[in-house]
């Protein structure tokens, strides 16, 4: 036998989510090209600016080199209509050519200075195209395979390829959603909200993990009601120092909904059940069997459960031998350890 242990429990309420990452991303190609080179292996866990593809460049190579050439063939030519403008203002002063000779030189160095601008956009572009070969990753996060193999061609532009996905695992959140009623019982009553202790270690746990519970904190409720659903979005950050959650999986999360002081607690395996509910053997001042109906409340600790109503602090329950007792049977109780 044994006499329920009083306890001040934390009540909860469960609600089906899902884990959601940080941020995920597809890596695209940005330019057009033959894929020369991979530098990751599928599942990595990669860096912002990591090199993960290297396309071929030689003609982007050229193309640099090329515009190189047109840059410093437009400042020469700018030189010398800059030179010339100068000569054509002294020659000018001396009355040895016409204001329109000036004008004219002028104008030709106007024209060489927008060339050299038209020369140093053509540069950047074509350096800007020959970077887009190196294929770094955007964020940092677990990589997935990737879509093409090496000599694949790679179409950028408009209609960029894929190249592979990269999901930020090391920021996971679990997402779920509660109808407006138990927001404002739930949340909604706590001066503090989600700022309240209660919301910042929530359990939730994993049927693909058995046996394990992760927390979240909440941080996020959305601002509106969906008026489809009538239900609030709440999100909280997940804590999972193991690195076993993905993104997709679906979880339970066991929302606090307050604090019973003085709660009645059983060993659950002494709970029987039949038509009329659950019950307990409970022992009278007698030592006799008593049947007595109880109503059980949430599972506490994984093997105690609470009593709402049914038994009292002090009295003594059978936790043992539960299918050979009989109401009304003496027995020689023992205290169970």
């Amino acid at each position: 036998m044994a006499v329920p242990s009083v306890d001040s429990v934390v009540l909860h309420k469960s609600f089906p989510g899902v884990v959601q990452s940080g941020g995920s991303v597809d890596v695209v190609a940005r330019t057009s090209g033959t894929l020369k080179e991979r530098c990751f292996r599928e599942g990595d866990y990669v860096s912002k600016g990591q090199v993960l593809f290297r396309l071929e460049s030689t003609q982007y190579a050229n193309a640099v080199q090329e515009a190189e050439a047109a840059l410093n063939t437009a400042r020469s030519q700018a030189e010398y209509y800059r030179n010339q403008h100068a000569a054509m203002q002294k020659a000018l002063q001396a009355d040895a050519v016409a204001k329109i000779n000036v004008i004219q030189a002028e104008s030709n160095l106007r024209q060489a200075e927008a060339s050299i601008k038209d020369a140093q956009a053509c540069l950047s572009d074509a350096r800007t195209q020959l970077g887009y070969c190196t294929v770094t990753a955007p964020i940092s996060g677990q990589i997935s395979t990737a879509e093409y193999d090496v000599g694949s061609y790679i179409a950028g532009g408009v209609n960029a390829t894929v190249l592979c996905h990269i999901v930020n695992n090391g920021d996971l959140r679990v997402v779920f959603s509660i109808d407006d009623a138990q927001y404002q019982n739930i949340l909604g009553g706590s001066q503090q909200g989600m700022g309240n202790a209660l919301f910042s270690n929530v359990p939730i746990k994993f049927s693909d993990i058995p046996g394990v519970t992760f927390t979240t904190s909440l941080f996020y409720s959305a601002p509106s009601v969906d008026t489809s659903t009538g239900a609030i979005t709440l999100e909280g950050r997940v804590n999972d120092p193991s690195h076993r959650l993905k993104e997709g999986m679906y979880a339970v999360v066991d929302l606090p909904t307050g604090t019973l002081p003085q709660a009645v607690l059983v060993k659950d395996a002494s709970i029987g059940t039949d038509q009329l509910g659950s019950y307990l053997y409970v022992l009278n001042d007698s030592d006799k069997v008593v049947y007595r109906h109880i109503e059980p409340g949430q599972l506490y600790r994984d093997s105690l459960r609470i009593v709402t109503s049914g038994l009292k602090p002090g009295e003594r329950y059978v936790t043992k031998a539960l299918l050979t007792v009989r109401p009304g049977e003496k027995v020689h109780p023992v205290m169970a350890k």
